[in-house]
């Protein structure tokens, strides 16, 4: 979907504060009584509008993060912080897109979108606007009605987005957002996804097992260790904005970063066979 600058004047952009800082954050799982060491001690720093990707073997503890940084999961060691406070609850400045279908079935496209704002009590005014809006940005204003099994993947993915967007996020987590979708599907998808990001500017944490994926949107790669879980490399992407997604990949910079992370991440798939 082309979005138009201009269609997009009405949603919050991001404070120039905004920011994720993991300190020394580790966690662990009790099994039957056993602890399990998921993720080591891992600081990093995520900065105002990047597009960060996390790659790693399943079990890595990607979805982990993501859940500690939307103040779902608190870490057992070390803290997490949401613009220089600590999160020590769930964190209403995160929209988080799921890999799971998280769609009500009973609920039309307009109600499944509505959904958050209505949990925050947003006046029916600006709830309808901004899904009028919303679902225009999508292409899915012919849709508004439809309920999601008469719905593509990939338009319920949109819908899914929209409903993440609805809230006015300054941070969005992705845990594999496209990762069941058919090549054309994702590829087209991912071309909507950056043109939102540039003219949004949120920051994003998007989790992927797809290295391409990865590269092709993120601005800066970290590939996580089989447990317990280390950062191994953290690249930065340095592939100017905006993206052909269609074309990055037949480049020879798209190829070196491939090579090269492949290098690292590659090792932790084997060792996990």
């Amino acid at each position: 979907m082309a979005i138009a600058a201009s269609s997009l004047t009405s949603l919050r952009p991001v404070a120039a504060g905004d920011k994720i800082r993991l300190a020394g954050v580790g966690k662990r799982f009790s099994v039957r009584g056993n602890t399990f060491q998921a993720l080591t001690p891992v600081s990093l720093e995520i900065k105002p509008k990047e597009f960060v990707a996390l790659v790693g073997p399943s079990g890595c503890g990607k979805s982990t993060i993501l859940n500690m940084v939307a103040g779902l999961m608190q870490p057992s060691d070390g803290t997490v912080y949401y613009d220089g406070v600590p999160v020590t609850g769930p964190n209403r400045k995160v929209g988080y897109m799921t890999q799971k279908d998280t769609l009500l079935p009973w609920y039309s496209v307009r109600q499944n979108v509505a959904l958050g704002l209505r949990f925050r009590h947003a006046a029916k005014d600006e709830i309808d606007r901004k899904i009028e809006r919303l679902l225009h940005l999508a292409h899915l204003s012919n849709f508004a009605d439809a309920y999601p099994h008469q719905l593509s993947g990939g338009m319920r993915r949109r819908v899914a987005l929209c409903m993440s967007l609805a809230v006015d996020p300054q941070i969005l987590l992705l845990d594999e957002p496209f990762g069941a979708l058919d090549t054309h599907t994702k590829t087209h998808l991912h071309s909507e996804l950056l043109e939102i990001w540039r003219e949004l500017g949120q920051t994003i944490v998007m989790i992927t097992h797809d290295l391409d994926e990865a590269i092709t949107l993120a601005n800066r790669v970290i590939v996580l260790s089989s447990p317990p879980s280390r950062v191994l490399l953290d690249e930065r992407i340095d592939i100017s904005y905006p993206r052909d997604v269609y074309e990055l990949r037949q480049t020879k910079a798209f190829a070196e970063y491939v090579q090269r992370i492949w290098g690292v991440l590659g090792q932790q798939f084997k060792a996990v066979a």
